[in-house]
């Protein structure tokens, strides 16, 4: 039930944040919300969240994505309380992609812990209300 806690969470803060957010019945294509851009343009929506007793609260793994332009992804981490919002074609250019194994071909990104080192401001223009942003500023080409 955490996962499911943690997308309301997510949403909510969507919500307050003046998004127009539709939330799916199921998650069986990746996709937890749908955010309405305009009325011809949708994006849809991945929600990841780690909880405050995670012993690796800032990583993602083994994560399948198929990335397209209007494919986002929402990461959560209730350790800090940060909201991380990145485009699926950057987590999958910031992600490691595993080689081997059972999970050869999925991806695993890790979030900064902290603001100070290269990473972190690199990963900034994703973090809190940057990230928030990007979806504020959204512009697609018609299609």
């Amino acid at each position: 039930s955490f996962g499911k806690r943690q997308e309301y969470v997510v949403v909510a803060e969507l919500l307050k944040r003046g998004f127009d957010i539709y939330m799916t019945l199921v998650d069986d294509q990746g996709i937890d919300c749908v955010m309405r851009i305009d009325e011809n343009t949708y994006i849809d929506i991945q929600i990841k969240a780690r909880s405050k007793t995670a012993k690796q609260w800032n990583f993602f793994a083994a994560m399948t994505i198929q990335p397209r332009d209007n494919y986002y992804f929402i990461f959560y981490l209730e350790t800090n309380d940060t909201f991380w919002v990145l485009p699926s074609e950057d987590v999958v250019n910031l992600a490691i992609t595993n080689k081997n194994g059972k999970h050869s071909g999925k991806h695993s990104i890790t979030l900064p812990k902290s603001d100070i080192t290269p990473k972190a401001k690199a990963f900034s223009v994703y973090k809190g209300e940057n990230g928030f942003d990007l979806l504020r500023n959204l512009k697609f080409k018609s299609r």
